[in-house]
């Protein structure tokens, strides 16, 4: 992606510092709202340029710089997500949020603002990157998400998140309050991290081992295990469902690719784990853990997805 230069830049625009910095918050807002990084960077890029689309006068007669990009931003990813279900139609097999490698999880705070609301009502920025959160943020209608979003994660106001996405303050507290109950209602019961990095660690054993027995233990039975190789790679075209189910196909997925390497790493702020050809990562898997069981598990295949895993480090 292709920015300003500051040393270009500076002495035309002396904001440019200033403006350029708020770049890895609209990523971070982004990000969250479709679930993709690559669709983040593009909405972040288009939010630049419509801010250099604008003559020196009318940006300098921008009170807030930072609540105009988050504001177009928001905008543009509003309408990214209501073309989404179309998108989506088109797509081959399962569709996963595109997940993120350790390092890429972003977690400062926000732009600014006074928002006052419930604390019992708020998101963490990393509880709002796992993957069991974004898959259900996927089901939300896009009003929903981008309220609750900006709301409930990022504490802007619903004054103020009336005025990005076009409805009342009334009617966003609705939205919000109706996204709230489906995270709610898709929760599990958050294991200790240190038993999910173990769960997730056996399930790594088991699945080298071809261990099916193993494999069957570590599964919640009602399990469902979800592909996404976006047409590119071959993967499930539907979801995986039952404990004894999951673990042959696991299983058989080891037996057809013996010479794949598997390492433990953070995968969206949660112990997953990577699968890799020659030190290339070919498949990212996420985990739900509910207990000592995995109760879902997340395995993104396509290639386009996976970007960052093969540029990181």
């Amino acid at each position: 992606m292709t920015e300003p230069s500051t040393s270009e830049h500076d002495r035309t625009d002396p904001s440019l510092s200033a403006i350029m910095s708020e770049r890895q918050q609209l990523i971070n807002l982004t990000y969250r709202l479709l679930g993709s990084l690559t669709e983040a960077e593009d909405v972040v890029q288009e939010t630049y340029t419509r801010w250099y689309a604008m003559s020196p006068q009318q940006r300098e007669a921008v009170e807030t710089p930072g609540a105009w990009l988050t504001t177009v931003a928001s905008r543009i990813c509003l309408d990214l997500l209501g073309s989404a279900r179309a998108r989506r139609e088109r797509y081959v097999g399962e569709w996963v949020p595109e997940p993120l490698p350790d390092g890429m999880q972003w977690v400062s705070g926000r732009w600014g603002g006074t928002a006052a609301a419930d604390p019992a009502d708020r998101v963490t920025l990393d509880e709002s990157i796992n993957m069991a959160f974004l898959v259900v943020l996927d089901l939300m209608t896009p009003a929903e998400r981008v309220a609750f979003i900006l709301h409930d994660v990022f504490r802007y106001s619903f004054a103020e998140v009336a005025a990005i996405v076009g409805r009342t303050p009334a009617a966003c507290r609705q939205l919000a309050s109706s996204a709230r109950r489906r995270i709610r209602a898709s929760q599990s019961a958050a294991a200790p991290a240190a038993l999910r990095a173990d769960t997730v660690r056996a399930f790594k054993q088991a699945w080298a081992a071809k261990d099916i027995d193993a494999l069957i233990g570590l599964l919640a039975p009602d399990a469902t295990a979800t592909g996404d190789g976006g047409g590119l790679v071959p993967a499930a075209l539907h979801p995986v469902e039952g404990a004894e189910q999951i673990a042959r196909f696991f299983a058989g997925r080891m037996d057809s690719a013996p010479d794949v390497t598997l390492v433990e790493s953070t995968v969206n702020g949660q112990p997953g784990l990577v699968a890799q050809v020659d030190g290339v990562s070919v498949s990212v898997l996420a985990f739900d853990v509910e207990g000592d069981r995995i109760k879902r598990i997340w395995a993104v295949l396509n290639p386009d997805k996976l970007r960052p895993w093969r540029t990181a480090g």
